[in-house]
């Protein structure tokens, strides 16, 4: 087991449209709680995590990229949801309306060692979803390993469309050269095609991007999945940078009113080579 200690001094810091998670009074988490200004996100809603870096401070993630502006770090979204109102929270808006759709911060705080947040998602004036976030973050060296947990509680009877993605997300910049890494080596199936959810990849503890970036330095990112969320497949696009454990891929979802549905991850940032040993021991750690 590694042994990863909790910073002793853990603080949250209200900033102007956003929530910062400091520990020994050095940033390690940032949840954007509103749209910075001039920002080009083609969504109404903020409410994702972003920069999320290494341990020396390198930038993994990025928002709003030129191939798909709705695009936005670490973030959870449905593209598709039928209930007390249709409605897409992702941002594409081909198959349900994204438009006066928007994920709304309501609080955040820090809870027995996490960053708390909560949020609604409301579709016109009428809350659809409750989300609770809870996000730690521990760092080893040259990891950083944050642990995020979505309790997602519809307010009437919701339908989530299968799709080869939406759910869970975590989009990297690509700049620079990504190879995809699993458990056992390096991944080279196909890129799974978006409209086609069995072309996905099969569920595995973990998928990663490992980056050799343009300065020559290494670092990357890895999503370990944990083993009592709901059935998944992996909708992972080296080409755009995005790392999807997609519930809704292999079936459609039927959520009933009131009743949370838990989906945890945890996300692991590194400085260097891919660590593949020291995921797979994170990766049965969280399986305990």
């Amino acid at each position: 087991m590694l042994a990863l200690t909790l910073a002793a001094l853990l603080q949250v810091e209200t900033l102007d449209g956003a929530v910062v998670l400091k520990q020994d009074g050095a940033e390690v988490l940032r949840y954007q709680t509103e749209k910075p200004s001039g920002s080009k996100l083609s969504v109404e809603s903020a409410c994702y995590f972003h920069p999320l870096t290494t341990p020396k401070g390198t930038v993994i993630t990025d928002v709003a990229p030129d191939d798909h502006k709705h695009h936005r770090g670490v973030f959870f979204a449905w593209v598709e949801m039928h209930g007390a109102k249709d409605a897409d929270f992702w941002g594409w808006g081909q198959h349900a309306p994204k438009d006066r759709r928007r994920v709304v911060h309501r609080e955040s705080k820090e809870d027995a060692g996490a960053l708390l947040i909560r949020n609604d998602w409301v579709a016109e004036d009428t809350v659809v979803m409750r989300e609770e976030v809870r996000a730690t973050s521990k760092t080893d060296g040259d990891l950083r390993v944050v642990d995020l947990a979505y309790t997602l509680t519809p307010e009437a009877d919701t339908a989530v469309a299968r799709w080869a993605f939406s759910g869970f997300v975590v989009r990297t910049r690509k700049d620079g050269k990504i190879t995809a890494e699993g458990p056992d080596g390096e991944v080279k199936r196909p890129s799974p095609k978006h409209t086609d959810p069995a072309s996905n990849w099969p569920d595995a503890p973990w998928y990663a991007f490992s980056m050799e970036l343009k300065d020559g330095a290494k670092a990357g990112v890895a999503v370990v999945n944990h083993p009592k969320n709901l059935p998944t497949s992996w909708h992972v696009v080296k080409g755009i940078g995005m790392l999807n454990p997609a519930v809704c891929a292999p079936a459609a979802l039927s959520l009933k009113a009131k009743e949370p549905v838990v989906l945890r991850y945890r996300v692991v940032t590194f400085d260097g080579a891919l660590p593949r040993e020291r995921l797979n021991a994170l990766a049965a750690e969280l399986a305990r």
